[in-house]
């Protein structure tokens, strides 16, 4: 049976807030209840789900699944890549600022990050499920949230080598096998162009640097799988741990060292582009970095500034067919990634204005 739970129900069960402070919930009826879904939203017929999820957790669902609220930027744009965005009705904030294209504003905040959960928000909200990656807060969602009978479904859609697992999850939660079949297809597409084109190849070194300087991937890393998987060598491949995200701060004389004949700075993921001004500072930036001007990729103007919006979408394959392009142009002859960021904006994510590939991958030149 479906919940409806009333706000004064909410306020009078002494759920506290969690510590990002209060989010003010939006679309509640006059009568204080939560808004109720639309049944035409291609949901499926009335039915317990059942899905093993990234924590190797079965969770049922009270199905249809008609409203979800989903934390992470790329947990939504999986969702919206199966077709089934429309059924969001809640997220963190940086879904809201990375991907506007989605509809979703201020009032459908329930977090202010996947750490930071207003549980009285999402509560109000009255969700059929809580999607939360597994580098998130779902341990404390699961507890404060079984009391109102929402399941938390955890799944990580940054995770490359969990990609088909992932869909296949998120298909069944929301019952859209075709759409999330489509989604793996064109993946399946893109990873296997690359692998073909790539298998013999000399592997080149790659420095790949994330939005703050000096600040690289390792072993473990969706970025160092990009590496890899485009035919590259990561020139700190043989350094194990770091963060939690494996990734560390190195000595800039260290770049210098190990000498990449490509290097990466990838921006933080936004669909809105960066300005042209503060790309242009970056490009500008890297090869006059002191004791640089001799790296090999420098000399070779082999620097490329991305948008982690664009390079890390559909599990970063994009990113890997761009790479893989830039460290082996003859084999890629025929190959253009651009194609696959305008499919994926396009054709899965809704994008109705998309501006092209310019302002999401800047090449940079020697000193």
């Amino acid at each position: 049976m479906k919940r409806t739970i009333l706000t004064a129900a909410l306020l009078a069960s002494g759920l506290t807030l969690a510590a990002c402070g209060q989010v003010e919930v939006a679309g509640a009826d006059d009568d204080g209840s939560a808004p109720t879904a639309d049944a035409t939203t291609g949901a499926a017929e009335s039915g317990e789900i059942t899905v093993v999820d990234d924590q190797d957790r079965e969770v049922t669902i009270d199905g249809p699944v008609e409203r979800a609220v989903v934390a992470l930027s790329y947990n939504n744009e999986f969702v919206e890549a199966i077709g089934a965005g429309d059924r969001v009705v809640g997220v963190d904030r940086g879904t809201v600022q990375r991907a506007p294209y989605l509809g979703l504003g201020e009032d459908d905040i329930v977090g202010e990050s996947i750490g930071e959960l207003n549980y009285e928000a999402i509560v109000a909200l009255d969700p059929d499920v809580a999607i939360i990656p597994r580098n998130g807060a779902w341990q404390e969602a699961s507890e404060r949230l079984a009391e109102f009978d929402i399941p938390v479904v955890v799944v990580s859609s940054w995770d490359v080598d969990v990609f088909d697992e992932t869909i296949d999850i998120l298909g069944e939660v929301f019952a859209e096998p075709e759409g999330a079949q489509a989604v793996k297809d064109f993946h399946e597409e893109i990873v296997t162009t690359v692998a073909e084109r790539v298998e013999g190849t000399e592997p080149v070194p790659v420095y790949w640097e994330t939005d703050q300087p000096y600040i690289t991937a390792l072993p473990g890393s969706g970025f160092d799988q990009v590496i890899t998987g485009a035919g590259g060598t990561n020139v700190f491949g043989d350094i194990e741990g770091g963060d939690a995200q494996h990734e560390i701060t190195i000595d800039p004389a260290s770049v210098v060292e190990r000498d990449p004949a490509v290097i990466v700075h990838e921006q933080p993921p936004s669909a809105e582009p960066y300005s042209e001004a503060e790309v242009a500072e970056i490009v500008a930036g890297i090869p006059a970095r002191p004791g640089w001007s001799g790296i090999t990729a420098v000399q070779e103007g082999e620097i490329y500034v991305t948008n982690g919006w664009a390079t890390s979408g559909l599990s970063k394959a994009i990113g890997t067919a761009y790479l893989a392009k830039w460290l082996h142009p003859e084999e890629f002859a025929d190959v253009d990634p651009a194609d696959y960021l305008e499919r994926w904006a396009t054709e899965f994510q809704g994008v109705t204005d998309f501006p092209g590939e310019e302002p999401y991958v800047a090449p940079g030149g020697g000193q």
